[in-house]
């Protein structure tokens, strides 16, 4: 699998050199930097607004040390404005990292399988955005055949982006996926009724 390498947070502000306190909100932007992205920190009183040449910003805040790490420090609207940010991209890494989101989405609710179709050779699932997220629409993911392996690599990968060091829980299997199987060797089962009526 290709590698794709982030920058991880420095913990330092990008504009005052002043390093985050625990328990700090700051900002996070994200520069397209070739087929990754640069990752940059702005403290609340820097911040002026999200720069020229940002790919996508968030708020967050530095973990305090008793809390997990696993635990990653944004939002379900982060998760999912990242993944719609992400439908147009083509280079590998961030069609692995588009399918590694539609699955930590699946995990939460907030994404639903629909179908699988088949387009010259490649696989992808269809899927709509569910709950609060409803009006996101219908969306296209691109079925990478990742391993279990290959899927907790862009997951730790994602929270590296996301959140400095952090890593993702549950992102290495959707539900109802068979555990002797990687979850990306086919398709998910569909949410039951009873679920869809939970997020409708």
């Amino acid at each position: 699998m290709e590698q794709w390498e982030i920058g991880r947070s420095t913990g330092i502000c990008a504009v005052t050199g002043r390093e985050l306190a625990e328990g700090e909100e700051y900002y996070t932007v994200l520069f397209e930097d070739g087929d990754t992205f640069r990752r940059a920190d702005y403290t609340l009183d820097a911040w002026d607004g999200p720069p020229d040449q940002t790919y996508c910003y968030f708020k967050t805040r530095v973990p305090v040390r008793e809390e997990k790490k696993t635990r990653l420090l944004v939002d379900d609207d982060v998760l999912v404005n990242f993944f719609i940010r992400l439908a147009d991209e083509t280079e590998t890494a961030r069609l692995q990292f588009r399918f590694v989101l539609a699955l930590i989405l699946m995990r939460k609710r907030l994404l639903k399988y629909e179908e699988t179709r088949h387009e010259d050779q490649a696989e992808y699932w269809q899927m709509r955005l569910i709950g609060k997220h409803a009006a996101g629409g219908q969306h296209s993911v691109f079925n990478p055949h990742l391993t279990d392996e290959q899927i907790d690599d862009v997951a730790k990968q994602l929270g590296a982006i996301l959140h400095g060091d952090a890593a993702i829980d549950d992102a290495d299997q959707a539900p109802g996926a068979d555990p002797g199987q990687p979850e990306s060797a086919g398709q998910p089962e569909p949410t039951s009724s009873e679920d869809t009526a939970e997020n409708a």
